[in-house]
């Protein structure tokens, strides 16, 4: 069975307006299987997975792109980077060509990409003005209950547009959380743990040690169990080096190679004009959280809601799915999506900036929580519009608590 991804549209839509499609994300989330699923049958296909197709491509890109004429979708392009400079060559020629003719744009390379970090450094210079980047991650919320989607929105007046006929219990919400959107667990429901052990076997083994040559395979492993547990946590890059015993500039370039990844997402303080006032370091989040349960060791799904990580875990599941709804809907959440933390210790789980205005979300692990929006009036200091909040939790139906905020249920998201 096949589950209809979000971005399916986006891709269509950015595919007429941009003549080369680039894919990230994360191993095994579906980039590879959704583009073939949505290309037109003239689009031909092949996968640098391929050892003899990837001889071919590193050490004759020419004759390879002969071979496999365009249209073309391309999977895992970072394999053969040295393609690009030809995929460039081939797209002018034909973006002239159909400026001479007065005929639109239409697509001509689809490429994925499990790495992100070498994917885009070379996409940057060579195909600059010429390509839409999108991000895909594993299955959100919406699109494992098959709901249709609309672009994330705080505002009050589109939250109630939406047609939300059923919501999940708490005990629902945390087997979806323990589960995670891996396809392969949703879909052909592998065992869980069988499958995250073999999937960061093959993750640390091929893109780790190959992204930056890291090494200690095992250092590495015990570094994504450290943070797993510090999930939706301000990163301290001198308080994890000291606990787990390397030096910080290693902990960054670790945390650079899960965020590259698609693994992990860091979140960025808003600030604005006050930055001597406000912490500064990023949140980390899990983008998947079934994986995060699994490396943080929680033996089924009421632990984790019970544990010391469910207000984490469920504040994570909630991030990950507005960034997943996001992307799909292409739009960049750093350009949108922040956190507010000051240093008298009042903070905003969230804050959206749209334009002049700032839209204050908490996250909730309960059904009514009291007093959400104690720290709403910090936003008050900034030159800028503040809306009504809300705060996203296990609440049934969409709800005032009084004139500045709302308690909305997760599936509005």
């Amino acid at each position: 069975m096949y589950i209809e991804r979000t971005i399916e549209q986006t891709v269509k839509k950015l595919s007429f307006e941009f003549p080369v499609i680039v894919l990230t994300g994360a191993r095994q989330v579906g980039k590879s299987t959704m583009l073939q699923m949505i290309k037109e049958e003239n689009m031909n296909y092949v996968t640098l997975d391929d050892l003899d197709v990837r001889n071919l491509a590193v050490n004759d890109p020419k004759y390879f792109l002969e071979q496999y004429s365009y249209p073309l979708l391309i999977d895992e392009i970072q394999h053969a980077a040295n393609l690009l400079p030809y995929i460039k060559m081939i797209v002018d020629e034909k973006s002239l060509k159909n400026l001479k003719n007065n005929e639109p744009t239409k697509p001509l390379f689809w490429l994925t990409g499990s790495q992100q970090f070498n994917v885009m450094k070379n996409i940057s210079e060579s195909l600059a003005g010429r390509v839409g980047v999108l991000s895909l991650y594993s299955l959100s919320l919406s699109e494992i209950t098959c709901r249709a989607s609309s672009p994330f929105s705080p505002k009050i007046a589109e939250l109630k547009k939406k047609n939300i006929s059923q919501t999940l219990d708490s005990k629902q919400i945390f087997e979806r959380i323990y589960r995670g959107g891996m396809p392969k667990i949703v879909v052909q429901a592998v065992d869980r743990n069988n499958y995250f052990s073999s999937y960061l076997n093959t993750y640390i083994e091929r893109d780790v040690r190959q992204l930056l040559n890291v090494g200690k395979t095992l250092e590495f492993y015990n570094f994504m169990q450290y943070i797993a547990v510090r999930t939706a946590q301000e990163v301290n890059y001198n308080s994890i080096a000291g606990d787990i015993g390397i030096d910080s500039k290693t902990v960054k370039n670790w945390l650079s190679i899960l965020e590259a990844s698609g693994i992990i997402y860091l979140l960025q303080p808003y600030y604005s004009n006050l930055p001597n006032r406000i912490i500064k370091s990023p949140k980390l989040y899990f983008m998947d959280t079934g994986l995060c349960s699994y490396l943080a060791k929680y033996p089924d799904a009421q632990t984790l809601e019970v544990g010391a990580l469910g207000g984490a875990i469920f504040e994570t599941f909630v991030v990950s799915e507005i960034i997943k709804n996001l992307t799909s809907h292409g739009i960049d959440p750093r350009m949108c999506l922040y956190y507010y933390r000051d240093k008298e210790q009042k903070e905003i789980d969230l804050i959206y900036v749209e334009g002049d205005t700032l839209y204050p979300v908490e996250i909730k692990k309960g059904v009514s929580p009291s007093n959400p929006d104690k720290n709403f009036d910090v936003l008050e200091k900034y030159s800028k519009d503040v809306a009504t909040g809300i705060v996203l939790c296990m609440s049934k139906s969409l709800q005032p608590i009084n004139k500045n905020c709302w308690l909305v249920p997760i599936e509005y998201i």
